[in-house]
């Protein structure tokens, strides 16, 4: 009795002694997995999966796991490493007495560590600190291995963590970086220049002279045949080490994106790796001519639509170098964004009344600012055109007409369109900006104007960004979510309008880099004060293509114009685009939109309209009499001062209560300095401003 119970207690602890191995040797196995993991660099592929570069891991080491072990790679190194690694249990006898016959000087074996141990310390980081106590701990990391992984996964695991020095790890990495091939594709010789750099990485690599002496070496005592010819050669090695490392820096306009991403694995992100590398060709061939023009930097960014996932992305023309600039990402920096607002302004507008056959004068307006200034807006010509359609001037960009619309819209209720509907945070508060918004005042990065700009290729909805395949990143990186911030209809008045090129020629001439040989695509550009920044943003429904060019430093260019800057790369990535994949030709939905027999021809709008309410909206809301001067202007007073008295129509001119003269137009020359209180009138309607000559 005694007997059973002794023996049922010995099976008892020895299944509690099972059992805590069974746990020790499992948490063993998971710090190395863990380990392991954390040596995996991260890695970021294109659309088509083509990596398109890789991150160093936390150890600065550049790595690109493999799944599947390279046969040819792996017999040399088993041969020359370890030739019982498959029969083993992790630690071979023989080697062991023949290390320890090595201490007593009774052989020349000089290493034991089967691959199993050379992996354990690899991932425990212990390769250059050998004591008792690591030795120890080593012996019980490598049982843990052993029991719990296959032996084609701990080949895998050494061959993905083996150094080759030069900050790379891993035979598929070095393969690339050295030989500029996979690792299934490496030459004998090849192989047995990385194996000889195996116990001396940092003098033995592939770059190194004595490389391939020791790999010939090593060919002799494993008694491989191989041709000279085969072995990479160090200058060649080194190049290819160069371009490897190059090609893996972090792309200039991905650096924020890269950051943060889980080790081990590839990202799949949106962009078009090879469309990328045609677009940055573009860039640099354009801005060699830009640059006698003292414009040096461009960004470009390139929207898949309706999805708005990002193809493209350039944010220097050559991040690789270090002049004018190109080592700041200008697709992040906040630029005056010019004339591109103004198809914003004019949406606005139409959802207000407005339409795109409205009357607007475009003569000389006054406003008040609040900082107790006049403001009279002027044209990009200095030269102000009468009146006009919406349509043409939003076609032809004409400035004093936007800030008309913008006063119809409402100062406040555009800033709210701004800051709630579209969630723009300004670079200076909104209110501060006033009716300068309308002059291109408005500061935007290129990446958050073309973002804003799918509104209207997307009907209307602010749809999130796209950068990765991962929701989980796009929602961390672009935290916007989808909403409809404007009608579809009023969008396809704009659109109608962007696409229309022959009105534009005006403004733009026939010849210009708008203008391409296809009929389905429509533009805004826009240029800031004194040519600092000069932009373009183009959309068809399926994609949209932003440009902006100008100087990193915000210097002026020497008369760039969106037209003739950012418009001539445009035109080029337009015309690429056009002939690749992302272009389904599909066509503007007009279906909303009706057209109406105007003074001046064929005029559109919507279904429904009240054409003559629309055409003189504007009108009917200016009722000024006086055209010039306008109240509380001062003049300089001196003997030859001299002012136009400009009404709509033919008026009778008091001034300080004298007759002056019936006309609509009439020349008044003071006789003094002082206040002078002008009245005109005309069927019943009276208007009076009040105007000050002052001496010096």
């Amino acid at each position: 009795m005694k007997n059973n119970k002794k023996t049922c207690l010995i099976k008892f602890f020895l299944i509690i002694l099972l059992f805590l191995s069974f746990f020790i040797c499992e948490h063993i196995n998971n710090d190395l997995k863990e380990n392991y993991l954390k040596n995996s660099s991260q890695k970021l592929s294109d659309r088509n999966n083509e990596i398109i570069f890789i991150i160093p891991n936390d150890l600065g080491y550049y790595n690109d796991y493999l799944k599947k072990s390279p046969v040819a790679f792996e017999d040399i190194l088993i041969n020359k490493e370890d030739r019982f690694f498959y029969s083993h249990k992790g630690f071979n006898p023989v080697s062991i007495l023949k290390a320890v016959g090595n201490k007593l000087g009774l052989t020349n074996r000089q290493g034991s560590s089967t691959l199993s141990q050379q992996l354990v310390k690899i991932l425990l980081s212990q390769e250059n600190q050998r004591n008792m106590s690591n030795k120890i701990i080593e012996v019980f990391y490598t049982i843990a291995l052993e029991l719990s992984n296959n032996k084609e996964d701990i080949m895998i695991m050494y061959l993905n963590t083996a150094y080759f020095g030069n900050r790379i790890q891993g035979v598929e990495a070095a393969s690339h970086a050295y030989f500029n091939a996979n690792a299934n594709m490496l030459t004998t010789e090849q192989s047995l220049q990385l194996l000889a750099a195996l116990n001396s990485p940092t003098n033995m690599n592939p770059v190194s002279l004595d490389n391939i002496p020791k790999a010939k070496l090593l060919a002799q005592n494993l008694k491989l045949t191989v041709n000279d010819s085969y072995f990479t050669d160090t200058k060649t090695a080194q190049s290819n080490l160069t371009k490897y490392l190059l090609s893996n820096k972090p792309l200039l306009e991905m650096s924020n994106y890269a950051k943060n991403l889980p080790n081990g694995i590839t990202e799949k992100t949106t962009l078009d790796k090879n469309l990328n590398t045609q677009v940055r060709e573009i860039v640099q061939r354009n801005m060699d001519i830009l640059k006698t023009q003292k414009a040096k930097n461009a960004s470009v960014v390139i929207l898949s639509l309706p999805s708005n996932e990002i193809v493209s992305l350039l944010g220097s023309p050559d991040p690789a170098s270090w002049n004018e600039g190109y080592q700041i990402n200008m697709l992040e920096n906040a630029r005056q964004i010019g004339s591109t607002i103004k198809p914003f302004i004019y949406l606005n507008a139409f959802e207000k009344g407005m339409r795109p056959y409205t009357i607007i004068d475009d003569r000389e307006y006054k406003y008040a600012t609040d900082g107790g200034f006049a403001l009279y807006p002027k044209n990009y010509d200095y030269q102000y055109h009468g009146e006009m359609t919406a349509h043409y001037a939003l076609n032809n960009s004409i400035n004093v007409p936007a800030v008309k619309t913008l006063e119809f819209v409402g100062l406040k209720n555009f800033e709210d369109f701004l800051t709630n509907n579209l969630e723009l945070k300004t670079v200076q508060p909104i209110e501060s900006y006033q009716f300068g918004i309308a002059l291109g005042a408005l500061e935007m990065t290129p990446f958050e104007l073309a973002h804003y700009f799918t509104i209207f290729p997307n009907e209307g909805k602010l749809k999130n960004l796209k950068l990765f395949s991962n929701d989980f990143l796009n929602n961390q990186y672009f935290p916007y979510g989808d909403k409809q911030v404007a009608e579809k209809n009023y969008i396809e008045l704009i659109n109608k309008i962007l696409s229309d090129r022959k009105t534009g020629i005006d403004q733009f001439s026939a010849m210009s880099s708008l203008n391409l040989p296809y009929p389905n695509y429509a533009l805004k550009t826009g240029t800031s004060h004194d040519y600092t920044d000069s932009w373009i943003m183009g959309y068809t429904p399926d994609f949209l293509v932003g440009v902006w060019v100008g100087n990193a430093d915000n210097s002026a260019t020497d008369g760039v114009s969106g037209q003739i800057g950012a418009g001539r790369i445009w035109n080029e990535i337009m015309q690429l685009l056009m002939n690749s994949e992302y272009s389904q030709n599909t066509p503007f939905d007009f279906s909303d939109i009706k057209e109406f027999q105007g003074k001046n021809g064929i005029e559109f709008g919507l279904q429904n309209d009240n054409f003559e309410k629309a055409e003189n909206i504007i009108k009917s809301q200016d009722d000024s009499l006086i055209l010039s001067p306008h109240d509380n202007d001062t003049f300089l007073y001196e003997e030859t001062s001299r002012i136009i008295l400009k009404a709509k129509a033919i008026v009778t001119w008091t001034i300080n209560n004298k007759d002056f003269g019936s006309a609509e137009e009439l020349i008044f020359q003071p006789k003094k300095e002082g206040r002078y209180v002008i009245t005109a009138s005309a069927s019943g309607n009276k208007e009076t401003v009040s105007i000050n000559f002052n001496l010096r």
